[in-house]
């Protein structure tokens, strides 16, 4: 059995998360099965969205706490493994953030510690009506400090350290309030809601999306004026495009664009 099953439909990939007697914890195994996936698809031009879910009754309950204990039998009580583990999975969110493509996360049940910190990584998430987040690990003792990382980028700070100290879950509606999630989908309808989204923005000129991803997020680390002077460049970047060209022609003749790329 997959331990992450692929599929696609079209320019959108779809990746789920197949470990559901583990709530599809993060394991060694899944971060590097999640990461090899990534890799293929940022050279991948054939897909322009990827939608991550999580096979069974949970999106993603974080790290395996039960493989993590195991580290501890080492000499240093651990300690080089649980830094190697942590720059893994911090380097799987890294490289997810920098895909070219549109990422949405598709949401239910429950995300918990490292499986918030990947709904709050992905560019778009979409939840189920009473899916719960959380950041959790104070409760046993263990701050989570790398998820904090993708939280408090998504969130107001006080909101974030308020999940992170009291280790309270946040439903659905209370996500989508502080801007964890763009939408809520009501039970039954989430594959169709999530789909359309992806359609939606697959159908759009490739490499416009692109470049604006990467701007999108270039943009957020720099002042105001830098920002204008970057965002500047991208335009005139994304301007000098044959397809945006053709797309401003089809617009003005008021025809559909003939794009190169599709």
């Amino acid at each position: 059995m997959a331990l992450l099953i692929r599929e696609e439909k079209g320019a959108i990939c779809y990746l789920t998360m197949n470990a559901p007697e583990k709530l599809n914890a993060l394991s060694d195994d899944m971060i590097a099965a999640i990461q090899a996936q990534i890799d293929a698809l940022a050279i991948d031009t054939s897909i322009r969205v990827v939608v991550i879910s999580g096979a069974g009754k949970a999106f993603c309950a974080g790290h395996d706490l039960k493989e993590m204990q195991r580290g501890r039998d080492a000499a240093d009580g651990g300690a080089a493994y649980f830094a190697d583990l942590f720059n893994r999975c911090a380097a799987m969110m890294m490289s997810l953030r920098a895909l070219p493509q549109v990422v949405i996360a598709k949401a239910h049940g429950i995300a918990t510690a490292a499986g918030c910190q990947m709904v709050a990584t992905c560019d778009l998430a979409i939840a189920e009506e009473g899916t719960r987040f959380g950041v959790n690990g104070v409760n046993i003792g263990l701050f989570c400090s790398t998820p904090m990382v993708a939280l408090s980028r998504n969130i107001h700070r006080k909101k974030a350290f308020e999940m992170l100290t009291t280790g309270q879950f946040a439903d659905a509606a209370k996500a989508e309030q502080m801007g964890l999630i763009n939408q809520i989908a009501p039970i039954g309808s989430l594959d169709a809601q999530v789909d359309e989204m992806a359609q939606l923005i697959a159908s759009k000129l490739g490499s416009a999306v692109r470049i604006g991803k990467s701007a999108f997020y270039d943009q957020l680390e720099m002042d105001l004026a830098a920002a204008y002077e970057f965002t500047g460049q991208v335009m005139v970047q994304n301007m000098l495009n044959r397809d945006t060209n053709e797309g401003i022609n089809a617009f003005i003749e008021k025809r559909d664009p003939d794009w190169a790329d599709k």
